[in-house]
């Protein structure tokens, strides 16, 4: 199927992410069936839904004039049959329990078209060994992040047995809903930010328990340092900065053997020092990339202080 010719969808989970979910679909123009239990949790959800409407038109993102129609694009139920039945697409966001996502893909692989494509929202349960489908080739995962209304990114990754046009037309309906793809080349549980940030909340939640800084520390060191750099250089390129020599010493010193790293050096290629590193640089002199990194350095430091981001919310 064409991701520029689905009609409707249907999101199954009106919570903290279905709610907002649904939210970007219709603002797309797709309506939405928006499912849930109880006709309660999903009035709460429709309040929700308009109080983000209103921030973003606060702030100049959509026009006020166009929120009714954005909300009259969801359409709320309590009956799961009969939201999947006439869609080109669902993507579920239910609570992360393997024995409700195992019930909900039985419930709909038997009320979905078979050429629908079911899609789940999780990063933290390998979806495809606890789903039991008898056509898991239309499954994928979508992951979102909160809130997914404002943050762009959507984590795309198959399965064992999703099928490549599958994929391709996840990663091209999240483009066409505004969202930035990033389609994984294999499946890994929790993909690349929950990865990257369980390794960091981990480590704060042993900083604190060891009382070695208060919470209030903990976030003021990361915004006032990994907060302007990374937004700028991510965290893989921000090794080219440091210098993939150094790096090198400081592994070898600690009794790690990284060959990524250790290659790269025997190369000659340290970083931004020799214009090639994990990243090429095209031939440009240390002076000139350090040069455009320090001035976008100094733009996100006066925007972020602009706007007292180093306080706390």
């Amino acid at each position: 199927m064409d991701p520029q010719n689905v009609k409707r969808v249907a999101v199954i989970g009106a919570g903290v992410m279905g709610h907002s979910i649904a939210q970007v679909f219709a603002q797309a123009g797709i309506p939405v069936n928006l499912v849930d239990l109880k006709n309660d949790l999903l009035a709460h959800a429709l309040k929700r839904v308009k109080s983000n409407l209103q921030t973003l038109a606060e702030y100049g993102r959509v026009s006020s004039r166009e929120i009714p129609a954005i909300l009259d694009r969801i359409r709320p139920t309590t009956e799961l049959a009969g939201a999947v039945r006439e869609v080109d697409f669902v993507l579920e966001a239910v609570a992360e329990i393997p024995k409700v996502k195992k019930t909900l893909f039985t419930q709909l692989e038997e009320a979905c078209p078979e050429n629908v494509v079911l899609a789940s929202n999780t990063s933290g349960l390998e979806i495809f060994k606890i789903i039991e489908v008898k056509d898991p080739s239309r499954v994928v995962v979508t992951h979102w992040f909160a809130p997914p209304h404002i943050i762009p990114l959507v984590e795309v990754v198959s399965g064992p047995a999703t099928a490549p046009g599958v994929l391709q037309f996840a990663a091209k309906l999240m483009e066409r809903i505004g969202k930035k793809p990033l389609v994984m080349k294999q499946f890994v549980q929790r993909f690349i930010v929950n990865r990257i940030q369980s390794a960091i909340i981990d480590t704060a939640l042993e900083m604190m328990m060891n009382g070695w800084a208060t919470p209030e520390q903990i976030d003021l060191a990361v915004k006032t340092s990994l907060g302007i750099r990374l937004p700028i250089v991510g965290i893989v390129q921000s090794l080219d900065f440091t210098g993939l020599n150094l790096i090198y010493d400081t592994m070898k010193g600690s009794g790690r053997d990284i060959p990524l790293i250790e290659e790269k050096v025997k190369q000659g290629h340290l970083g931004a020092s020799t214009s090639k590193g994990i990243y090429d640089y095209g031939g440009r002199s240390e002076e000139e990339i350090l040069r455009k990194r320090d001035l976008l350095y100094l733009k996100m430091l006066d925007f972020l202080e602009g706007l007292e981001a180093f306080k706390p919310v």
